[in-house]
């Protein structure tokens, strides 16, 4: 599965090694890396399947950490001659990705800490100060093991640089099973159930998408890149907020790019279009394909019509899914990806019916 980004993104162009999952893929409309889950041919074995996750979608916000404060930004505290250091005057030996906003880099701090520093391109300071800024102030106000960290920044003289938590990316070249594909979604789950509902205020991501899902070493999924991230409404009786269409080719909220209303259902959309690609191992675009099937999502709607769905399922997940497994995941993924977006439900919901589906998957394997 792969996809790609129109805007910053904390791991683009990932290096073929073996802690990364991400590859570019040129046949696709979107051009930057992603999440790839047919990279390989390689099975991940047993003993590699993600253990349960042991965080259900809360039912109030108790369950969650609050938020931490704006002052609890620069648990790593650096200064230029320090980034320099660690990344060794910004080797590109250690560039890990690069975006519109800048260039991605794997540092090493003297006490041994594994950080990723973005740094912003000079030429477009003042045309991605607002993007700079929107990360910063978003990524301080989160805490949430699905969404990527933030440690620190640098906003001096003509740099400024983001330092995060530094995701390995899980195991390069080794097909993800179905039970691995419907645990990352379960993740990304959570951590858009957070953004919406339990952060401090609502934050509505607006570029959800596979090249933006980071995996651990332990194959958890964490949401990267809040470069386009926009707080939600601060009126209770405000639905929406209007704002330019930012975003990726293939996962933009049709309703958000026909009214310029941006809501958290904007979010449910493109994760609808990501579940698509989690379980057909297509990209939103397939250009090298016949006309009626390059664009992933109209293909797909036309095939769950039909009731064509083994023919949906990626051809690279060799385990037998139940028919009922399939029926459930991918009418939830065409849900969420409804063109009208009082037809979708809200990311609390998608994250109840993905446990229930996981716990129906569960149970048929021990009769297995």
């Amino acid at each position: 599965m792969s996809c790609a980004l129109l805007c910053p993104c904390f791991y683009k162009k990932r290096k073929a090694t073996a802690h990364t999952v991400l590859a570019r893929d040129p046949n696709s409309m979107d051009s930057a890396s992603s999440l790839d889950v047919n990279s390989g041919s390689e099975k991940v074995s047993g003993a590699d399947k993600v253990p349960p996750s042991p965080m259900r979608v809360p039912p109030s916000p108790s369950r969650f950490t609050m938020s931490p404060k704006l002052n609890r930004i620069g648990s790593v505290h650096l200064n230029m001659s320090q980034v320099v250091k660690a990344t060794r005057n910004f080797s590109p030996s250690l560039r890990i990705g690069e975006g519109g906003f800048g260039t991605v880099y794997k540092a090493q701090l003297e006490d041994g800490l594994l950080v990723a520093i973005k740094r912003a391109k000079k030429e477009q300071f003042e045309n991605l100060q607002t993007e700079f800024s929107s990360e910063v102030e978003l990524l301080s106000k989160i805490d949430h093991r699905n969404l990527v960290k933030l440690l620190g920044f640098v906003d001096k003289g003509n740099e400024r640089l983001i330092i995060t938590e530094f995701v390995p990316n899980g195991q390069y070249g080794k097909t993800l099973d179905f039970n691995q594909r419907l645990e990352i979604a379960i993740d990304v789950a959570h951590g858009l159930t957070y953004l919406h509902l339990y952060a401090e205020k609502q934050i509505i991501h607006r570029d959800v998408k596979s090249s933006n899902i980071l995996l651990t070493e332990s194959m958890r999924a964490k949401v990267a890149d809040f470069g386009f991230a926009r707080l939600g409404p601060m009126d209770s009786d405000r639905t929406h907020i209007s704002t330019k269409v930012k975003g990726t080719v293939g996962y933009l909220d049709p309703e958000y790019m026909k009214t310029y209303q941006l809501t958290t259902k904007s979010d449910v959309y493109s994760f609808g279009v990501l579940l698509l690609e989690i379980l057909t191992g297509r990209r939103p675009v397939e250009l090298k394909r016949p006309p009626e099937e390059r664009v992933t999502l109209r293909w797909a709607f036309k095939r769950y019509n039909e009731g064509n769905l083994l023919d949906m399922v990626d051809p690279s997940i060799k385990e037998v899914i139940r028919m009922e497994i399939l029926t459930k995941m991918f009418g939830l993924a065409i849900q969420c990806a409804a063109p009208i977006r009082n037809d979708r439900p809200d990311m609390k919901s998608v994250g109840e019916q993905l446990w229930a589906i996981r716990a129906d998957s569960l149970k048929s394997l021990k009769k297995g």
